[in-house]
């Protein structure tokens, strides 16, 4: 059953190609939006559909200050990264753009507090034989 799968090669080379477009487009500082031209910003993952027709962009601001304004400047200039995209990327179709916030850093860190709590500690160490 293809649901079941993770992406394909394709997605996955398509989607390390559009980060490397939008890195490169971010790094230039040419946006017209003074948010994200003036914001140090990762672009840490771009998950693609299987159609190549919609990709997920996922960022981190540095610091992680400002990402609602941040995500709100994304997408109102969707259409420029789009664009970006465009002209560079080698497929049929350029992928229509949504921007979310990377947050498993920050749910690293939750499970990482959480299997250091002192609780945690004492169960594990009950189940050692």
């Amino acid at each position: 059953m293809r649901g079941s799968k993770g992406p394909s090669q394709r997605q996955l080379r398509v989607g390390e190609e559009i980060r490397h477009i939008l890195v490169t487009a971010l790094s230039h500082r040419h946006s017209g939006n003074a948010i994200l031209d003036g914001a140090s910003i990762t672009v840490t993952e771009v998950r693609v559909s299987p159609d190549l027709q919609n990709a997920t962009v996922f960022i981190l601001p540095l610091g992680g200050q400002d990402t609602p304004k941040i995500l709100i400047a994304f997408k109102e200039m969707s259409w420029f990264f789009r664009r970006e995209v465009a002209h560079q990327l080698q497929t049929r179709i350029a992928p229509r753009l949504v921007f979310e916030a990377d947050i498993s850093f920050d749910e690293a860190d939750r499970i990482e507090k959480l299997l250091s709590s002192p609780k945690v500690k004492r169960d594990i160490e009950r189940e050692k034989p």
